[in-house]
C-alpha cells in the first residue's frame, strides 16, 4: 500500500454500496466501555439474574404466555449472539490496550536512556571534578605548608640571633 501524495487531491471513489462512516476513537472508547463491564461481577449477576428470569418465564409462567418453550433455543440464539458481538469488543479493547501498553513501554524506555545518559555524564563530571580537585591546594596542605614555613622562619631567626 503505498502512501498518498499530499501535493494531489486524492480519487473520488464511487461504491455502489455506500460505507458507513464512523469516528474509530470514539467506537473504540465505547467498545473499551463494554469490554470493562463485561468483565464485571456486576454483569455476571445481570446475566444471571436474566437468565433465570427467562427460564422461569418460559417453564412457570402461563403456557399462553411462553414464547420460547423447553429447548430454549430462542435464550440460545441470544447467548450466541451476545457472545458474538462481545468477543470481538472485547478484542479491539485488548488492542487497543496494547497499543497504550506499547506506547508507554516506548515512552519509558527513552526516559530510562536519558536517565543511563544523565547518570554517566554526572559520572564524568564527578570523575573530572575529583582530578581537578587533586590538583588544587586544599586547606590542610596550605596550612601545613604554612606551618612548615613558620617554622623554618623561626629556626633561621633563633640561628641569626644566635650569631
Amino acid at each position: 500500500m503505498t502512501t498518498p501524495r499530499l501535493d494531489q487531491p486524492r480519487e473520488i471513489r464511487r461504491t455502489l454500496v455506500p460505507r458507513p462512516h464512523y469516528d474509530p476513537e470514539s467506537f473504540g472508547k465505547v467498545s473499551e466501555r463494554i469490554a470493562r463491564f463485561l468483565g464485571t461481577a456486576r454483569f455476571l449477576v445481570y446475566m444471571t439474574v436474566f437468565i433465570v428470569v427467562w427460564l422461569g418465564w418460559n417453564l412457570l409462567g402461563p403456557a399462553s404466555l411462553r414464547f420460547d418453550p423447553y429447548p430454549f433455543i430462542f435464550l440460545t440464539l441470544m447467548l450466541s449472539l451476545q457472545a458474538s458481538y462481545s468477543a470481538p469488543l472485547i478484542l479491539l479493547a485488548q488492542n487497543r490496550q496494547d497499543d497504550r501498553d506499547r506506547v508507554q513501554y516506548e515512552q519509558d524506555r527513552a526516559r530510562n536512556d536519558r536517565s543511563i545518559a544523565d547518570t554517566e555524564y554526572l559520572t564524568r563530571e564527578i570523575a573530572g571534578l575529583r582530578l581537578a580537585l587533586n590538583e588544587v591546594a586544599t586547606r590542610d596542605f596550605v596550612r601545613s605548608e604554612l606551618q612548615a614555613m613558620i617554622k623554618e622562619l623561626d629556626a633561621r631567626d633563633q640561628r641569626s640571633d644566635l650569631t
